[in-house]
């Protein structure tokens, strides 16, 4: 079913994107701002965390992502418009509680790509040393801005190929996992990536797992998309559970066979952390000589470098326009090129916003586990806003007796995430806080000005 116009002009809009994304291209989308081989880019950090058991970290993560996506579902429905919890929280709860779940998930968004690009030109600078990793950071900012400025069809045709892509190179990984297993290449027991009673603590798995849900983020972004699918609105929430629980079981399995084969790993737990980030690459070339190893780094590299950051850039764009279409940013955010149909002043900006933080943070020397974080404490701040919407809207406002989808599942999806926010590192609960006190205090200051946050009247 095709959504008309007045779907999104009852709420008191125009129609300025197109249309022209179905269920599989949101899916596409999902699973390529995810990345199929995420895991590869941080598994050291996660398995050193969980005292080994990276597999538990991952299915806690996947638990806590479940009850969030489901709770989108939910308000992608009452609301099919573009700006993600910006959206649903302020037309769910109010205005002013939108503008801060705004706000918070901005510190993902915004720094999202940033953190993508940084690390996939460290990865290739280490390939490449002669290409310093500024210079890759710029070729990749420049790629993938030119390629959203063309439309999102464009985008969308070019996230097809490199799920493609991403797969093929799981799919070689795991077969060589496999047999370097059944060569009795194992360093510890079948269960030991899922529960290892040394090292266990509920601590230890849900702080590692503040850590793995970074490769889960990006299901989100697909809400972003609304204005622009075409079927109805209840596909777009179908199209982010289906994109969740797929990437969930390629994540399980491909760190279970991981942290079956990842040498000295007493020393990585002992250490708490992974500081070079090649712990994957080591493990790979354990497995199945040189070749994995640099395949899989290189792959790492380009699916973080284009494929997640061009999605990336574009859901941060339509964020951005949508807060500037309602006057909660600069008015010139909503700006619509007249051919290719996307917010072009949002596209570059997240252009030019990567581009600073790539090159910036690439001088910092802890500046990928910085970002890393502050991008976890952002996306976990607002998803705990979108369950309260999800409660507030349609229980406490429309009075819904349909218990399961409106209370019980944002209820424990909520308390979820509390916990892996409360075990997150202190740093990132430091700097977290710190950016959403600048958020209230603009808020404020709005208040004070006469500014009042408000959302266009729904049309009846």
């Amino acid at each position: 079913m095709t959504q008309p116009p007045e779907a999104l002009e009852r709420f008191g809009y125009r129609q300025e994107l197109q249309r022209s994304l179905g269920f599989a291209d949101l899916m596409i989308y999902g699973l390529i701002f995810m990345v199929p081989i995420a895991p590869f880019g941080i598994f050291g950090g996660v398995f050193a965390a969980s005292g080994g058991m990276v597999v538990l970290a991952y299915l806690i993560g996947l638990v806590a992502m479940a009850f969030t996506a489901l709770s989108y579902a939910q308000m992608a429905r009452a609301f099919p418009m573009a700006g993600s919890v910006y959206t649903y929280a302020g037309r769910g709860i109010a205005a002013p509680v939108g503008f801060m779940a705004g706000w918070a998930i901005l510190l993902d968004y915004i720094l999202v790509p940033g953190l993508l690009y940084l690390v996939a030109s460290v990865a290739m600078n280490s390939f490449v040393p002669a290409v310093p990793v500024w210079a890759w950071v710029i070729a990749f900012v420049v790629l993938n801005t030119v390629v959203n400025y063309l439309g999102i069809q464009m985008t969308a045709r070019i996230t097809r190929i490199m799920l493609v892509a991403e797969l093929a190179v799981l799919a070689i990984f795991l077969v060589v996992g496999v047999v370097a297993l059944a060569q009795g290449k194992a360093q510890a027991g079948a269960l030991a990536p899922l529960y290892d009673p040394s090292t266990f603590s509920w601590a230890v798995v849900f702080g590692a797992a503040s850590i793995a849900v970074l490769s889960f983020l990006g299901f989100d972004g697909i809400s972003t998309l609304a204005e622009e699918n075409r079927e109805d609105a209840a596909r777009l929430g179908r199209s982010m559970v289906a994109a969740l629980a797929l990437a969930g079981v390629l994540f399980v399995v491909q760190t279970w066979v991981a942290a079956l084969l990842t040498p000295q790993r007493s020393e990585l737990i002992a250490a708490g952390q992974d500081p070079s980030g090649n712990a994957f690459y080591v493990m790979a070339e354990y497995a199945g000589g040189a070749w994995l190893g640099v395949l899989t780094a290189v792959a790492t590299a380009v699916a973080w470098g284009f494929a997640n950051s061009l999605v990336a850039q574009a859901a941060t764009s339509r964020l951005l326009y949508a807060m500037g279409r309602d006057r909660r940013l600069p008015a010139f955010l909503a700006k619509v090129h007249p051919r290719h149909k996307v917010p072009v002043n949002a596209t570059l900006l997240v252009a030019a916003v990567s581009l600073v933080l790539g090159i910036g943070m690439s001088l910092y020397s802890d500046g990928i586990a910085l970002l890393s974080s502050l991008v976890n404490f952002g996306a976990l701040t607002a998803f705990l806003l979108l369950h309260v919407s999800v409660v507030v809207h349609h229980v406490v406002r429309r009075g819904s007796r349909d218990w399961v989808p409106h209370l019980l599942v944002p209820v424990i999806g909520f308390l979820v995430l509390v916990f892996v926010v409360v075990n997150a590192k202190v740093a990132a609960q430091l700097l977290g806080f710190g950016w959403l006190a600048l958020g209230l205090s603009i808020l404020v200051a709005s208040y004070a000005f006469g500014h009042r946050p408000t959302l266009p009247t729904e049309v009846s």
